[in-house]
């Protein structure tokens, strides 16, 4: 079987290691990819949005199937026109991944099925959004644009100047483009948040592995909202008992709920998820992988990925069983100096090998900003590199983690200390 991947990330180079490890995969290939990917796929430069290059693509390669995971992408309905011009695919349909495009979608969804979530209002008027920050008085309070922002369109505001600053930057200098032209919102949550990734037929819902990500850029949580910068897996606030109410409050009750608005989800759908003291709620949708969360997931994945991506393309998945391992997974990302704000590219990577790994294999380098130039491995982005180790414990993955990254350097490179610190202290809260 040879299979496409959309994207060039390091959530990519996950999905491209899991298929590799899959005896039914004999070649892999990835667009655009990055330096890590193309040492196992063969990569093309084409962007991932560019619909009309990726579906030209497949056809001149016939992969059996075309693996789509950026939001964009999906939110543009690239998987629409490859199933259109005869191609199979993992990812949902446009109408589908509304649910992470549109915000104020999403929250209509949930207010309307009853599925737990923040208080919350929506607004295509600054003067009118203000106005109601104005008069609620409650903070924090949580700010987001409508639609894709890279991750980085929620503001947390402290105070009334603030969530003023943020309604501004977003409505009015559209600093996220034409995502912040209508904004929501929201109570600030409070509790302990958690990411559950599930596979989806659009009928049944399989949750994966529970796991934590690190938004912020700074240790001790402080800084600016990134994209993450490190993950655990599993999440030890996540017990059996909550898994339990989320299956019945918020999983199966949300695939319910997009088959009934005729906008069946197939795919992964990514549920972030506060633990707050009124119970889980959710935070946000996404519409695939979450990255970095995917780079701690999917190494405790034991059943083979592609007989899942089968089942859920067939829609048979209430058939498979799928496996966990019982492992620990711990995942560092190692960024550019400055990130999430300007940064430079193009240093030098010293401490891995042509392969873009360590040399003692004792963690896997998940390739995020990375480029190859005249044999040597180069930044190319703000998050650069995702060290994951897997252990019998969280300890001690996160040590072999931290040892690993301590082994490869370059100029300005910034990571934080405190990955999986508030886990480990999980039994002293």
């Amino acid at each position: 079987m040879n299979i496409l991947i959309v994207g060039g990330g390091g959530r990519e180079h996950a999905i491209a290691y899991a298929l590799k490890k899959s005896p039914k995969v004999e070649k892999l290939y990835c667009a655009p990819g990055n330096a890590g990917i193309s040492r196992i796929a063969e990569c093309f430069p084409v962007k991932a949005t560019e619909i009309d290059g990726i579906v030209e693509l497949a056809k001149k390669l016939m992969p059996d199937y075309v693996f789509v995971a950026p939001d964009d992408p999906l939110v543009m309905g690239m998987v629409d026109r490859l199933n259109e011009a005869g191609f199979k695919t993992f990812g949902p349909r446009a109408n589908a991944a509304i649910l992470e495009g549109s915000k104020a979608f999403s929250k209509s969804l949930m207010k309307k099925y009853n599925i737990p979530t923040a208080a919350y209002e929506t607004f295509t008027d600054a003067e009118k959004a203000v106005a109601y920050i104005k008069e609620k008085n409650s903070y924090p309070a949580v700010i987001k644009c409508d639609g894709l922002a890279l991750g980085k369109g929620v503001i947390i505001a402290q105070n009334f100047e603030e969530a003023k600053a943020a309604v501004k930057s977003m409505m009015i200098d559209q600093k996220f483009g034409k995502s912040g032209a209508e904004v929501v919102i929201e109570e600030f949550m409070r509790g302990v948040e958690v990411t559950v990734l599930a596979f989806t037929d659009g009928k049944t819902v399989k949750p994966m592995i529970s796991s934590m990500d690190h938004k912020r850029a700074l240790d001790n949580d402080e800084g600016l909202n990134t994209g993450g910068m490190g993950t655990i897996a599993p999440n030890p606030f996540y017990t059996k008992e909550i898994a339990e109410e989320c299956m019945k409050n918020i999983f199966v009750p949300t695939i319910n709920a997009m088959r009934a608005e005729g906008r069946p989800f197939k795919g992964c759908l990514y549920f972030g998820l506060m633990l707050t003291d009124e119970g889980a709620k959710v935070v946000e949708y996404n519409c695939r992988f979450g990255d970095p969360e995917t780079q701690v997931v999917l190494p405790l994945l034991e059943t083979d990925l592609v007989d899942i991506i089968e089942a859920i393309y067939e829609e048979r998945l209430d058939k498979l069983d799928i496996k966990w391992s019982g492992n620990s997974c711990a995942c560092v990302v190692i960024a550019s100096g400055g990130y999430p704000e300007k940064y430079e590219t193009g240093k030098e990577i010293s401490g891995i090998d042509e392969n873009g790994q360590l040399s003692d294999n004792s963690a896997f380098v998940y390739h995020a900003g990375t480029k190859l130039e005249n044999g040597k491995f180069l930044t190319a982005g703000g998050r650069v590199l995702g060290v994951t180790a897997t252990g019998n414990d969280l300890k001690s993955a996160l040590e072999t983690a931290y040892k690993s990254v301590g082994e490869i350097s370059f100029d300005k490179a910034h990571f934080r200390h405190d990955i999986g610190a508030r886990a480990l202290s999980f039994d002293k809260v």
